[in-house]
């Protein structure tokens, strides 16, 4: 059995962050889960461009508000708690925290090690084997 705690892991190698946002990296690829799970918060008035070639995932939201823009299509959902969203085509997107910091849990797959930041096309780089 895994336990991790969210207070454990601030401010730890598994803490990662960048403009407007920061993540606690609860399960990564070295706990053999097959996915990693994150929690992760965008500060509110921020908007972040992400692509992510090399994964999927699952955002859950949790508390805040703010929108997802899938690219391709130019169409804008709200999110707010109790809204999930599953970029399963590698999409695109551009993510805005508009009413407070925006707390998601997320879901990638194939798993982080737990250090990645994004690259300059808004994603993580393959996984090393």
């Amino acid at each position: 059995m895994i336990i991790v705690r969210s207070e454990d892991i601030a401010n730890t190698a598994r803490h990662v962050s960048g403009p407007g946002w920061d993540s606690k990296r609860m399960i990564v690829k070295g706990d053999g889960m097959g996915y990693s799970v994150h929690e992760t918060r965008i500060l509110e008035g921020t908007e972040s461009h992400m692509q992510y070639k090399n994964h999927l995932e699952t955002n859950y939201c949790i508390a805040g508000e703010g929108e997802v823009v899938d690219v391709a299509t130019g169409e804008t959902f709200q999110i707010r708690p109790g809204t999930i969203y599953a970029l399963d085509q590698h999409d695109q997107h551009i993510l805005r925290a508009t009413n407070g910091d925006l707390r998601l849990v997320c879901v990638f797959n194939p798993p982080v090690t737990g250090m990645e930041t994004h690259n300059a096309d808004g994603g993580y780089d393959p996984p090393a084997d």
